[in-house]
């Protein structure tokens, strides 16, 4: 039994490696045609390009800002909550605010991107692979990394971090509605409370945190679409591995980017 445990603890570690080598190789080659390729007359496709921000951005804009609503609202509940133990109901605001632009909103974005549009990258990519087109596309002297990642990473590289704005914005405004209705804060005193709470560094922290997660998700979508292999149910498989290990990326990323800004 142990011999058996171990082995497979050394095989799964093995191939994690291997998997580690091939993404980390497959994300120079992106990060050379999108941001150096374009200064040697080898741009991104603007097609593509704004295909991609349509889908990456646009699309996901109504969910995004409606799930943080909802989760605004929720978290102002929670904490007025506990204020009212010490009276001090009118930090709703400050908390909700701080809480969204330093933690909440980016990490809520990753999540749900990685959810819609990770899977999306996978199974496209995934579909392409099994049906030989990515083959094709080498055989005509066509880079796939310049013609289908290098798209897809600008794209989410430049719409996560509008999309973690839009999920700010949208908690703030849930948690007026708890802040105005419920506990009967003025409107004016709301918003001077919570944009007083806020600090430049709180808005950049999440930001940053943004970019972090855009270049998981678009490269672990992306990377597990190119090694699809055993047709529709290998599709399907890749998709639902692509979406687990961008979430959880994302949360071991996001607690060492918590620590990193803790400590410094």
């Amino acid at each position: 039994m142990m011999k058996n445990f171990c082995g497979y603890l050394g095989q799964s570690f093995n191939l994690s490696l291997r998997h580690l080598s091939s993404i980390s190789s497959l994300f120079q080659q992106a990060l050379y045609w999108v941001f150096i390729a374009p200064f040697k007359g080898k741009p991104v496709s603007r097609k593509y390009l704004s295909q991609q921000l349509e889908l990456i951005g646009v699309k996901s804009l109504p969910i995004v800002a409606f799930v943080s609503f909802f989760f605004g609202i929720t978290l102002a509940m929670l904490t007025a909550y506990q204020l009212k133990i010490f009276q001090a109901e009118v930090l709703v605001g400050a908390l909700v605010g701080v809480s969204f632009t330093r933690e909440i909103g980016s990490l809520l974005t990753g999540i749900v991107v990685a959810a819609r549009v990770g899977a999306a990258m996978t199974a496209e990519l995934g579909t392409m692979k099994v049906s030989e087109e990515i083959d094709a596309l080498e055989t005509m002297a066509i880079k796939p990394v310049r013609f289908l990642i290098a798209p897809r990473l600008l794209a989410i590289l430049i719409m996560l971090p509008c999309l973690v704005i839009v999920a700010n914005t949208t908690g703030i405004l849930g948690g007026y509605l708890i802040a105005k209705f419920s506990l009967g804060i003025d409107t004016f005193y709301y918003f001077s409370q919570t944009f007083k709470a806020m600090e430049v560094k709180d808005i950049v922290t999440g930001l940053t945190k943004s970019v972090f997660f855009a270049g998981i998700i678009g490269m672990v979508g992306c990377y597990q679409g190119f090694i699809v292999a055993g047709g529709a149910e290998g599709v399907g498989k890749s998709t639902t591995t692509s979406v687990v290990t961008s979430i959880f990326l994302i949360i071991i990323t996001d607690c060492v980017l918590n620590a990193l800004f803790y400590f410094i």
